[in-house]
């Protein structure tokens, strides 16, 4: 029988009580966690906040595919099976501060981006150097600082250790592709972008596989799966993941910034190679792609200008093209659970998933 998607008013990130589950494991590791930089010294203050506002936010969508891919795979409703999930929310955060560097972005999740934050802090006290060298620095060190912990929570969660032992390969597999999907991202900026597939490949190491497919396959290898559920959770993720990250892009550009957090059209002023601009870039005419080229990747891009991209975008068909093949990823998805038995209720909850994942507005 083919599952059906949970409706909006319970939301599929919400089941089993996760998302609390979540920020109530999260906040107790932290707690243990900023205890120990007290002892370093009262200076380090600022990290402890810094991370602790980062990781208040979040939708808590990665530990939610590593949890329904344990409990898919027969794992139980455990604490341990949450802190493990947890601690995927940690290396999120990781690669949200670097990539907010290296985009030079201003902010993330409706504040200043941390590199940002520490440049203020540096200004405000009027400390020697560069302020934006300072913020980057202390960026790039609570970023690492976050993957650590990332690895901490994993491990110390309280699972067996011969399930620890099956999931740490997937885990580190994860964090190899992550890094690999952020280093494409950023010769592709450098390169000026290139063709939808090269935008493609980015969007399924830098994201499809990383906030998916390898979090149900870490919660299935953590269970001990069959290799058919590894094989389904592939077949699901993977596109889904695909869709996800579509889905950002178009935020990115049209987002409303009271829903999203960052400003109008911030995309398009940091210059992003997306599978959207590809497509906008491939069908332009001669004057929509001097406009494209000319103008993005201006920081300094104010709402008229950004407005003059949109239009291209969808006067080109770009914005329809994408938003067809989110729809189509969504699709092949959901007919993907329906070739795999799993425990109950992970599949209904799945399938709720892809619709959080692919309509949401932030």
């Amino acid at each position: 029988m083919p599952h059906q998607p949970l409706s909006p008013a319970e939301s599929p990130l919400d089941e089993a009580d996760l998302r609390p589950r979540v920020s109530k494991a999260l906040n107790a590791f932290l707690a243990s966690q900023l205890d120990a930089l007290d002892n370093v010294s009262p200076d380090v203050d600022a990290l402890s906040e810094a991370t602790t506002d980062l990781l208040a936010g979040g939708k808590r969508l990665r530990p939610a595919f590593c949890y329904w891919g344990w409990r898919g795979a027969g794992g139980a409703d455990t604490e341990e099976a949450i802190i493990a999930a947890t601690s995927l929310e940690l290396l999120q955060a990781c690669a949200l501060i670097h990539d907010d560097v290296m985009d030079g972005s201003d902010t993330r999740r409706g504040m200043p981006a941390v590199h940002r934050r520490f440049a203020s802090l540096h200004r405000g006290n009027s400390w020697l150097g560069s302020s934006e060298d300072f913020g980057v620095g202390a960026a790039i060190l609570v970023g690492d600082l976050c993957l650590s912990w990332a690895d901490q929570m994993l491990l110390a969660s309280g699972l067996p250790a011969d399930a620890l032992a099956r999931g740490k390969p997937v885990y580190d597999e994860m964090r190899v592709e992550l890094m690999a999907g952020q280093y494409l991202d950023l010769l592709e900026q450098a390169r000026g972008g290139g063709s939808v597939e090269r935008a493609m490949r980015v969007v399924r190491f830098k994201s499809a596989k990383y906030t998916i497919e390898r979090p149900l396959h870490l919660g299935a290898a953590l269970a001990g799966a069959d290799p058919t559920i590894v094989t389904a959770y592939s077949d699901y993720g993977l596109p889904l993941g695909e869709a996800f990250q579509l889905r950002d892009d178009v935020l990115g550009v049209f987002g409303d910034p009271s829903v999203t957090g960052k400003p109008a059209g911030d995309d398009l002023r940091e210059g992003k190679r997306t599978v959207l601009v590809a497509k906008a870039l491939a069908a332009a005419s001669p004057r929509q792609t001097h406009l494209l080229r000319t103008h993005l990747g201006d920081p300094s891009l104010d709402l008229a200008g950004v407005d003059a991209l949109r239009e291209v975008i969808v006067d080109t068909g770009a914005l329809a093209d994408v938003e067809a093949m989110i729809e189509q990823l969504a699709e092949s998805s959901i007919a993907a659970l329906a070739r795999v038995d799993l425990a109950a209720p992970a599949a209904d909850v799945l399938a709720g998933l892809v619709v959080a994942a692919t309509s949401r507005k932030v």
